[in-house]
């Protein structure tokens, strides 16, 4: 209120101009004075206080559970951004008792939550997307920079954290059961044994000891009991898998890219279509192709692809599509649609990839002649797909040997 009459007291007596500079600064001039005279004091005495407060528990008849649950709560303080309230109580035990007990322990819950992390690195070892992520949060953590490891890989885990927590309780007891007291704060994580006062770097050593060996301890046994280990191989395992598979799909492909040649289909003569005797097939109407006469009853592939053609029915004829795009088409007989399939028994589904001579249909070649029809198998390319063809005939083939035609 009473800033409020001044103001207006000034406003009153002092010309508008003038006032725009020598209100605001007069407001200040009274604000900074009742913040140095009036509410500084009451900070002092309220710092002083929790300062006061802190110290008791750090050095009282309880100081071990003072340590024990200071140690062990303090990663859960990072996690909510509390934990930089510390940082006042640091320096004001600093200013009214010469060093600080407190950022020992912070100290220590640093290089604790890394051991966790430790522990992780150890247990999935074989992980290399694992150690991506834990290698740094590691390394970070000792360095004292703890939210990589707490966000990045303890928390997720959880077991990991209450491991590093449980670590952090039993270095801060060897902290303060010794009395170690560091001179300043800002130093954090294993470089902070330099923040200690020098007659208190054995004990700190101590306490550091116990934060790396218990939390790694703990985080291998829980984890190993867990199956982590296991999971991480597991991972491994299928990551080597998909990238075996990977490697076998594109040398398949590279394979598949690289066949140009078509290979007999079967034993027998390999004729030219116009000698086919067949108004359709031997007229092109269908594709380009060739014929053989048959000595054996098992059609196989004349090169790697896909089926993608089967007469559920008739069983007479298989299609094909190859890596190129282009489409095949194997015809066992002439008319032999109308035997309903009698005769003839598929050894492929649609869908299925096959190599180069994998048998595809089997046929009786007693079955066509009793139903009155030639037996001559056609071989026609259904859909070149932009790609030239060359037919080789007049000769005898043999099955996944005789190279009948080539692009």
């Amino acid at each position: 209120m009473t800033l409020v009459y001044l103001e207006k007291f000034f406003r009153s007596i002092v010309p508008p101009v003038v006032s725009m500079i020598v209100v605001p600064f007069c407001s200040l001039v009274l604000a900074v004075c009742a913040a140095h005279f009036v509410l500084g004091p009451i900070g002092w005495k309220i710092g002083s206080a929790i300062s006061s407060v802190v110290y008791s528990g750090i050095t009282g008849d309880f100081r071990v559970v003072f340590g024990a649950i200071f140690g062990f709560v303090y990663a859960p303080l990072v996690i909510t951004g509390l934990h930089h309230m510390t940082n006042a109580i640091d320096l004001q035990l600093i200013a009214d008792y010469q060093g600080t007990m407190l950022w020992p322990m912070i100290a220590l819950s640093n290089i604790a939550q890394g051991s966790a992390v430790l522990g992780m690195i150890y247990l999935q070892r074989k992980s290399a997307a694992a150690q991506e992520i834990n290698v740094p949060a590691w390394v970070s953590c000792y360095l004292g920079v703890t939210e990589p490891a707490i966000f990045g890989v303890n928390l997720p885990r959880l077991f990991p954290l209450i491991c590093g927590m449980t670590g952090s309780a039993c270095a801060a007891i060897v902290c303060v059961s010794t009395s170690t007291t560091a001179n300043a704060i800002g130093v954090g994580g294993v470089p902070g044994i330099l923040s200690m006062q020098p007659q208190y770097f054995g004990s700190f050593a101590l306490a550091m000891l116990v934060a790396i060996v218990v939390p790694f301890i703990l985080t291998t046994l829980v984890g190993k009991k867990k199956g982590i280990d296991k999971e991480a191989e597991a991972a491994q395992a299928k990551a080597d898998e998909e990238a075996a598979a990977e490697m076998a799909n594109a040398e398949a492909e590279a394979k598949l890219e690289s066949e140009h040649e078509f290979k007999a289909y079967l034993d027998g003569e390999v004729i030219a279509l116009k000698d086919v005797g067949d108004g359709v097939f031997s007229a092109g109407m269908v594709g380009e192709g060739l014929a053989i006469r048959p000595a054996n009853e098992t059609v196989c592939a004349p090169v790697s692809g896909k089926i993608t053609m089967l007469m559920d029915e008739s069983k007479h004829a298989v299609g094909m599509t190859l890596s190129n795009g282009a489409e095949i088409l194997i015809h066992v007989g002439i008319d032999t649609v109308s035997m309903g399939g009698e005769g003839f028994e598929y050894l492929v589904k649609t869908g299925d990839v096959v190599k180069a001579g994998t048998p595809l249909l089997k046929f009786s070649k007693a079955a066509i002649k009793k139903a009155g029809h030639p037996d001559t198998a056609i071989f026609v390319i259904t859909n070149p797909n932009g790609v030239s063809f060359k037919f080789n005939t007049g000769m005898q083939g043999k099955t996944n040997e005789t190279i009948i035609a080539s692009y």
